[in-house]
This record gives structure tokens, sequence and C-alpha cells, in this order.
């Protein structure tokens, strides 16, 4: 059996999956016009929604992001998990460049953009507090979408996950100290009940969810009926819920982001800088390293996008709802989706490039 569903797969199973692979930048666009529309004309809406929470995680987007990530975790051959040792490289760079790399660059781009470049139109106290955003935004690289990512470029669903269950590992026990090294302040709280239900919904619900699925299901349909036809199925569910959950972070944080505009984009700028940065870093590296493309393609997304739920939560938690801080966490997943979609047509052309 093959460990991943084939990205092209997702175009011939049905005529919506079609038009979803096809047009799935265009489908990401209306999903934020929607929410943000949602949010301003239906807000009774979101603010119902937004009371479902427990540790400032919103549990209907924790709903919504198991069901994106499950198609996934539903397909992993468990078995294969123990052939992660053999290629070792993989979680070399994703572990190095996350860690040792990543929040440190973040740091210096925001800072030489929104403190100097951009002085004219910021004052120093939001700029202060946009940097602050920022860094939480640079602490956390991405757990939950990074399945998204690695389904869309074909990774390798095993090495994905172990890629993942390390770098959250190391998150529980690095994010706080880096935040308050970047920061340069000593009394920071950071919400650890956040981090630890975050990698709860994320990770383990969805992995034991899929690992019971595919046990119970191949043991009395076989192999073949569930990968061909169970399997294919499950292909419209993620992108269907990445639209979704698109829909309802925007109509939470439409009226944040109609309100400043300008600052959105002034913002935008050193964010799409360090995720572009961070890709080729970590891409580049694993391709003089011979690393699979499977293999480097995911781990390439996982530094580059980012863990927006924990940065919006921390934000909210340490500056407060309406801080410069949780408006950048926010604009970080504005420009997130878009600009992955096309790291992931980058990885996906460039394929050959890779070894076999």
């Amino acid at each position: 059996m093959s460990d991943n569903i084939e990205a092209s797969d997702l175009k011939h199973d049905s005529g919506g999956m079609d038009l979803f692979g096809r047009f799935l930048s265009v489908w990401v666009a209306l999903a934020i016009i929607a929410g943000v529309a949602l949010g301003q004309f239906a807000p009774a809406v979101p603010e119902t929604l937004s009371r479902f929470e427990y540790a400032q995680v919103s549990i209907p987007v924790a709903i919504l992001i198991w069901a994106m990530i499950f198609p996934m975790m539903a397909q992993i051959d468990f078995s294969a998990i123990v052939d992660v040792r053999k290629e070792p490289k993989g979680l070399a760079i994703t572990t190095i460049v996350n860690w040792l790399i990543k929040p440190f660059t973040m740091f210096a781009i925001a800072w030489f953009f929104l403190m100097v470049v951009f002085e004219p139109f910021i004052a120093p106290q939001l700029a202060s507090e946009y940097l602050a955003g920022a860094i939480l935004l640079g602490a956390a690289p991405c757990t939950a979408m990074v399945f998204v990512w690695s389904y869309l470029t074909k990774g390798d669903a095993a090495y994905t996950l172990v890629q993942v269950s390390l770098n959250d590992i190391i998150m529980l026990f690095a994010f706080a100290p880096i935040v308050v090294f970047l920061l340069g302040i000593s009394d920071i709280q950071v919400p650890w009940d956040t981090v630890i239900l975050s990698v709860v919904l994320y990770i383990v619900i969805p992995l034991a969810a899929g690992y019971l699925t595919r046990r119970t299901l191949i043991a009395r349909r076989g192999e073949q009926w569930y990968d061909e036809v169970f399997m294919k199925r499950l292909g419209p569910i993620t992108p269907a819920a990445l639209i979704v959950t698109l829909v309802l972070l925007f109509a939470f944080q439409g009226e944040v982001i109609l309100d400043n505009p300008l600052h959105i984009a002034l913002i935008a700028v050193p964010l799409i800088i360090q995720t572009v940065l961070i890709f080729f870093i970590a891409y580049t590296w694993a391709r003089l390293w011979k690393v699979r493309h499977c293999i480097a393609a995911p781990g390439a997304m996982i530094g580059a996008s980012n863990f927006f739920e924990l940065a919006v939560a921390a934000a909210i938690a340490l500056f407060g709802l309406q801080s410069g801080a949780a408006l950048a966490t926010v604009v970080g997943v504005l420009v997130e989706v878009p600009l992955m979609l096309m790291l992931v047509k980058i990885a996906n052309n460039t394929r050959d490039k890779f070894p076999a």
C-alpha cells in the first residue's frame, strides 16, 4: 500500500474536487471575503461560536481543523513510522530551521520593517506591539495545517507525523524561553494549557481516530477497498474544512481587519518575506542533502507556516484582544494560506529536482 494519497487523485474523484483542486486559491479568497462579511452583517454568528472555547482555544475551529487533518491521519501506515530512523536528515533540517533559525530571522525582519522602514506610518508603541505579535508567530512553527500542506505536496504521511510530533515536544519547552528572550522581558506568562490542549486536539485525537478507523475498516473490508474507496471518499473533506475554517476565522476577526487596512498591509510585508525565506532555507538545504521530496516539502512547510492558533491565543492572553500583538497574529492567518498555496505549487513544480 502507498502511504500517500496523490494530490492529483483529488481532481478525479468527483467534479466537486476537480473544482477545489484547480481553483483552491480562488475559494480561499472567497472564504476570506465571506468570513469578513459574515462578521459584519451577521455578528451574532461569530459572537455565539466564540463562546465555545476552552483554555482560549476555539472548539469550533478545533473541530474544523480536525476535519482537515483526519484524512491525513487515516492514511498513515503506522508500521512505516519505524522507517523514519533510516532518514534522519529530514528531522535534523526541520528541527534546526524551526528552532535555531526561524524565531530569530522573524525578529530581525519584523524589527527592521516595523521599527525602522515603517516608522513614519506606525506609532512606536503600536509598532512594538506588532513586533511582539510577529515574535509569537515566529516562535510557533506549524502543527495542524502542515498536514494539509503535506497532503497537497504528496508528502510521506508517516514522516510528516514524526516531524510534527517532534516539533510539538520541542515547542512545549522552547516556546516560552524564546518568546521571553526576544521580547526582552522576564514576567511573560505563556498559557501552557493552550499549548497542551492544542496538541491534544490537533494531534492526539485525530491520530487516534485515524488509527482506529484504518485498523477497523481494513480488518472488515480489506486494504484495497480502504485505499481505493474509503480514502477517496474522504478526499473532499480536507479542502472543504479548510474553506469553512477560513470563513469562521475571518468572521471572528473581520472588524479588526477592516479598521486597520494600512497597518494590515505593513504588517504583512515582513511576515511574507519571513515565510518565503524560511521555506527556501529548509527546501534548498533538503535538496543539497538529497532528501526525498516527500520529506523535504512537508519539512519546509512546517517552518514556513505558523501555529496560528497558539500565536493568536497567546497574543490575546498576554496583550489583550484589541492589542497590536493580537492584530499581527491575525494578519499572519490572513497571509498564510494564500502564500502557502503558492509554496505548495512551487514544491510540486520542482519535484524532479529531488531524489526519486
